[in-house]
Order: C-alpha cells, then sequence, then structure tokens
C-alpha cells in the first residue's frame, strides 16, 4: 500500500497504488458517478477514469464496491439486495459499482478472481467483505461490522438521502476528549497512545462501552501491525501447538475477516493443550467473541464448542 494506516493489517489484500496514482483522462459527465462539491448518489457506478475520485470519497464515508459483469447470474441476484441495505442505511455507506468487463483496470488491481465481489474501502483503503452472492441478513451483518471499522478509523460522514435537502452543520456531538485523542492515534498508526487513551478512558468510567470495543480493536490491530502473513502462517504451521504462533494467525484472520477459521484454529489449538496450558487461548478466544459481538451467530457456535471443551 501507498498510504500509512489504518490499512497497514490489510496488506496483501489489494493493490490499489497504481489506481490511485495513475492520472485520471478526462470523462464525460455521468448523473451516477459522485460529482465534486455536488451531491453524491447513494448508488453510483465507477470507472477507471473515476476510481480517484471514489477513493477520496471513502475518507469521508464507507464505500462498498460491487464488482460485477453483465453476464454474472448470481452478480444479477446480489446487486438488488446490495442496493437495497445500502438505501435503507440512509447515507451511512455509498455503493459503487464496477463492470469488470468495462473497467479492466480496476478489476486486475481488486484482484478479482471471480465475481460477484464485494469490498470496501475506508479512508483509501481496501476491506475485503466477500465473494459471491449472500443472504440478505449475511449482507447487514457484513455492513454493520464496516460501519465499526470505519468509525475506530474516524470515517463516520454521512452523504445526505437523493433529493433531501442538505443537512445543516454541526449535528453531531464531539467525540470525549479520551476518545477523540484514540482517534486521532489510530489514524497516526500509533496504536500504543490509541489503548492508553482508551485504557484511561475505562479508568475514569467503568462502564464506558465505546472505550471498551475501542479498546480491544486497537490491541487487535496492535498485535497485527507489523506481522508478516505468511511467515506468520509458516511459523504456525511449523509449530502446531505453538501458542504465540496460533494466536497470532488467528489475529490476522479476524482482521482480514475469516473469522470462523479463527475461531476454528484456536478451538483447535485449545482441545490438544494440556489444561495448564489453555489459559492464554481462552482468554484470546473471549476478546475475539466481544470484537465480532455476542449476537454473532459465529460467535454462538464458537461458544457452544469451548464450553463443551471444557466440561
Amino acid at each position: 500500500m501507498s498510504t500509512p494506516a489504518p490499512g497497514s493489517v490489510l496488506r496483501g489484500a489489494v493493490d490499489l497504488s497504481s489506481l490511485r496514482n495513475r492520472p485520471q483522462p478526462p470523462a464525460p459527465a455521468s448523473a451516477d458517478a459522485p460529482a465534486s462539491g455536488g451531491v453524491t448518489p447513494l448508488v453510483f457506478d465507477v470507472t477507471d477514469a473515476t476510481f480517484g475520485d471514489v477513493l477520496e470519497l471513502s475518507r469521508t464515508v464507507p464505500v462498498v464496491i460491487d464488482l460485477w459483469a453483465e453476464w454474472c447470474a448470481p452478480c444479477k441476484q446480489l446487486s438488488p439486495v446490495l442496493e437495497k441495505v445500502v438505501t435503507e442505511l440512509g447515507g451511512r455507506l455509498v455503493l459503487a459499482k464496477v463492470d469488470v468487463d468495462a473497467n479492466p483496470q480496476l478489476a486486475q488491481g481488486f484482484r478479482a478472481q471471480s465475481i460477484p465481489m464485494v469490498l470496501a474501502l475506508v479512508a483509501g483503503q481496501p476491506v475485503p467483505l466477500f465473494t459471491g452472492a449472500v443472504p440478505e441478513e449475511q449482507v447487514r451483518e457484513v455492513f454493520a461490522q464496516l460501519l465499526q471499522l470505519a468509525a475506530q478509523h474516524g470515517v463516520t460522514g454521512t452523504v445526505p438521502a437523493e433529493g433531501a435537502a442538505p443537512a445543516e452543520a454541526p449535528g453531531e456531538e464531539p467525540l470525549p476528549p479520551l476518545h477523540a485523542e484514540a482517534f486521532a492515534a489510530i489514524e497516526e498508526g500509533d496504536y500504543a497512545r490509541a489503548v492508553a487513551a482508551y485504557e484511561k478512558a475505562l479508568v475514569e468510567d467503568p462502564r464506558d462501552a465505546d472505550a471498551r470495543a475501542g479498546l480491544g480493536q486497537v490491541r487487535l490491530l496492535a498485535r497485527v501491525q507489523d506481522a508478516d502473513l505468511q511467515a506468520a502462517r509458516a511459523a504456525a504451521a511449523a509449530s502446531p501447538t505453538g501458542i504465540e504462533a496460533q494466536l497470532l494467525v488467528a489475529d490476522l484472520d479476524v482482521v482480514g475477516g475469516h473469522v470462523d477459521d479463527a475461531f476454528g484454529r484456536l478451538l483447535e489449538l485449545f482441545s490438544v493443550l494440556p489444561t495448564d496450558e489453555r489459559a492464554p487461548v481462552r482468554e484470546r478466544l473471549l476478546e475475539l467473541f466481544g470484537l465480532v459481538g455476542d449476537d454473532d451467530a459465529r460467535v454462538i457456535r464458537a461458544r457452544t464448542r469451548l464450553a463443551s471443551l471444557l466440561f
């Protein structure tokens, strides 16, 4: 990646540097494209030529990218679901549609080996979401997690619903000082300072749920900040019962959206370790459960299996 944190935890997902820096040829005006200084529609088409505008927009509001093609039947099944959910969220995120046949440079930049492929841009950085046509319930779940991630990186803007009058400033309450300090530190990639700010907020108010959630997420980012995914996987493969090696790969899997893989890895490790060595694995599982969400089906399944291994 050509830009620093928060995208450092997403290294290797897609390489947008050539698209970000490539000079943009003039393109015909389109009602569907985000217009600089104008009203941004909630759903619009993006091309090789207009991608730079979308990157900039993602610094204000999360941008979901839908890679599709006219010949792709699953794409036609998924696209209306994406549009429905985005519209219902009322401007908290937008949907940019990429026809991979008409925009080969974008398709290559996003490494689109199969479609439909859905990812997001947050502060100019790619966040892999899912491939294939998935049910509406899963789309809603993924988008909810995306909004949480975006908030942790300070991307909390909205766009007005089409046809609505422009919203008057200010509207939003300012962040508490320690939360604002944590957000600023995250933007700078200084996760240690963000951790310290959230910990201080919890000392001042142990019931601060936002600080507790933020602390868990920043601790995760700090653990994987300098990790190399391939090296971590190689180390874990070489040491199947090496606790630190397995914990790191599980963290990387969660950051990459492979939650079931992370839980499965740690539960398998837990099951084969001696009883007196299990505590760090259980603690990491509980921490990751809290990050993903207690109501998440994947957490519920993993909790059930963990309970069966404990008793």
